[in-house]
């Protein structure tokens, strides 16, 4: 058996000894002695468990989630999944179990809130824990979402009406900015932030600042896009696009929808999503899209640009393409000819 035994040091008890081989001397932080007595016998059954059954069976989620946190893992959502997981064995919880902490902590949320809120931070922990060799890897199915219809792409149309009335009202910024993001992709929090150092007109570019993503990014200019952005003459420092609130930008963006007698769109609606949805329309291959955009998550852009009805219209096309040895299409049928079957009468 152990050999651990309470000492008492300048008013704080602490225990001292040997379990399966190993030196201990730990404060317990109390100066009660029933108490510390209860906390020895916990912290000598903590250590035979780890020697008998390893890691796994004594590290705690709330360890792991401080591990997690101190190594700079987000701890936004974190609190309510916590609380739910308080003394479990980290490597005890099951993919079920995540599943049904979100439906628990969150019983109205949308399965996207579940996914983002619950399920993620849950799954992060518990793989870090996994990294640290403290239990298995973990992965949880999660819940499916539904397409979402509150954006929709803007096409060449609206662009022209928006930029047209934008530049009648000399709200040059603004036209180039809508312009900016619906070519490039960009999100406008990261758009706004662009100076005039990061632009280089000669080569069509421009740097983004540490985006979403934590990273520098590049993003390539149409003409188009680089007269405008040439004709604002924005200064080293100074910001291209002058806005410094989102907010500001969707309230002139609807505004200039109102005057025009266009749908009033978003700021992502009209340059991320419309970006995302256009040019994969337009046939351009999804690695190609992603890198242009900044887009990191194959699965969420494969969900929200690529539609199926679109891939299998370029599909068929390709066939077409394929197995007509003239490369078009017969415009009629030849006539079948005439079969009888059975016994034929003699001529």
């Amino acid at each position: 058996m152990s050999g651990l035994k309470l000492e008492h040091k300048n008013g704080i008890w602490h225990v001292t000894g040997t379990v399966a081989g190993k030196r201990i001397r730990k404060s317990l932080g109390t100066r009660d002695k029933a108490t510390a007595e209860e906390l020895k016998a916990q912290y000598e059954a903590k250590l035979w468990k780890r020697h008998t059954y390893g890691e796994e069976a004594v590290r705690t989620f709330e360890e792991a989630a401080l591990s997690y946190l101190e190594q700079g893992g987000e701890g936004r959502f974190l609190p309510k999944v916590l609380k739910f997981f308080k003394g479990r064995a980290v490597g005890s919880i099951k993919p079920a179990e995540i599943r049904q902490m979100a439906i628990s902590i969150y019983p109205t949320g949308a399965p996207r809130t579940r996914n983002r809120q619950a399920v993620a931070p849950a799954r992060a922990v518990i793989n870090h824990a996994h990294d640290l060799g403290w239990c298995g890897h973990i992965k949880v199915k999660q819940f499916e979402v539904q397409k979402s219809l509150k954006h929709k792409p803007v096409d060449r149309m609206w662009l022209d009406a928006f930029l047209t009335e934008a530049d009648k009202s000399n709200l040059h910024h603004l036209s180039a900015l809508v312009l900016f993001m619906n070519h490039t992709g960009t999100r406008v929090s990261e758009a706004i932030r662009l100076k005039g150092k990061y632009v280089d007109l000669e080569n069509r570019m421009v740097i983004l600042e540490k985006t979403k993503t934590d990273e520098w990014e590049t993003r390539h200019l149409t003409e188009e896009l680089a007269v405008r952005i040439s004709s604002l003459g924005a200064g080293a420092n100074d910001r291209v696009f002058s806005y410094t609130d989102p907010k500001a930008v969707n309230r002139r963006m609807r505004a200039v929808c109102e005057r025009a007698g266009i749908e009033p769109r978003s700021t992502h609606s009209a340059g991320r999503h419309s970006f995302g949805t256009n040019v994969m329309a337009a046939g351009a291959r999804v690695k190609d899209a992603m890198e242009a955009g900044g887009w990191k998550s194959a699965k969420l852009f494969m969900e929200t640009y690529v539609h199926s009805h679109e891939g299998g219209k370029r599909v068929a096309a390709l066939l077409n393409d394929e197995n007509s040895p003239t490369g078009t299409i017969l415009t009629s049928t030849p006539k079948p000819s005439r079969r009888r079957f059975g016994k034929q009468k003699e001529k």
